[in-house]
């Protein structure tokens, strides 16, 4: 047995194996030289050519930036998938078969390919419908998950949200079912002053319009009002005092948390005690 292992290895041409490892190495690495290099000019005539396009038809920012990586994300699979039918040639692997025998496993895979087909579909019609764009503050709803942040990018199959707190989800466009964008319009801000029951509301009145009419003019970003709604129960039985005004898109939590400060300290410097309870931002 010794004898027939020794005859084998002796007839083996160790030197034109070793030619073809270092040829196919070779071509390998080349072939990855290239792709690197396609990658980065492709991505540079993207934003030369297509970016400067998008200004001129009045895109405005955030969708320009939703379609660049869009367009970028596209290339990208274009580019990997020619990569992968190079890489498989170089090694010497039948593509030709290799994509015959795919039609036949297509239909193995097809049920798994049902949620890729969905996340594209569900992706086309939230760029169509311009459900979100890149920048824009969202919340994505599927049941009862809920994932909100700003919009890092959209994808063909998915979308990026990073969370408030740095987190980054990758969430899968067929995952999103209602999409609540809070970048689109104005948004209403409730200022709700807890209070206790025997509170004078006359001096709590005197108080407010006094701060709103000294701040109105401070704060351009506050769009309409502040409007006092006045004493409100709230579902908890907690007694408070609520203003409501309209602030730029962006602002209104800064808009909420200054206001509330200055009623705050006017009331107190009043003389007028607030009780410690929930605060009010819609």
């Amino acid at each position: 047995m010794s004898q027939v292992f020794q005859r084998y290895f002796q007839n083996i041409d160790w030197t034109r194996i070793a030619d073809e490892v270092i040829s196919k190495c070779i071509s390998l690495l080349f072939l990855l030289f290239l792709f690197y290099i396609a990658k980065k000019v492709i991505h540079s005539l993207v934003k030369r050519i297509l970016a400067p396009s998008f200004r001129y038809a009045g895109q405005d920012e955030a969708r320009q930036k939703t379609i660049l990586r869009l367009v970028e994300s596209l290339l990208n699979y274009c580019l990997y998938f020619i990569l992968i039918y190079w890489i498989l040639s170089i090694l010497g692997l039948p593509v030709s078969s290799l994509l015959a025998g795919a039609g036949i496993a297509g239909v193995a895979i097809g049920m798994g390919a049902q949620g890729f087909l969905s996340d594209l579909v569900n992706g086309f019609f939230i760029l169509l419908e311009r459900q979100l764009d890149v920048g824009d503050n969202v919340r994505l709803t599927n049941g009862s998950i809920k994932i909100a942040g700003i919009v890092s990018s959209v994808g063909i199959r998915t979308t990026q949200v990073r969370d408030f707190d740095g987190t980054l989800h990758f969430v899968p466009n067929r995952n999103i079912t209602v999409v609540s964008n809070l970048s689109r319009g104005d948004m209403r801000v409730l200022v709700d002053i807890p209070l206790d029951a025997n509170t004078d509301l006359d001096k709590i009145y005197q108080v407010i319009t006094q701060v709103n009419q000294a701040e109105q003019e401070n704060h351009p970003e506050v769009l309409i009002g502040p409007t006092i709604i006045g004493p409100q129960i709230e579902k908890n039985g907690r007694y408070s005092f609520r203003i409501a005004m309209t602030a730029q898109n962006g602002t209104q939590t800064t808009v909420y948390h200054t206001y509330y400060k200055l009623y705050h300290d006017a009331l107190m410097e009043a003389g007028i005690n607030l009780p410690t309870g929930k605060n009010g931002l819609n």
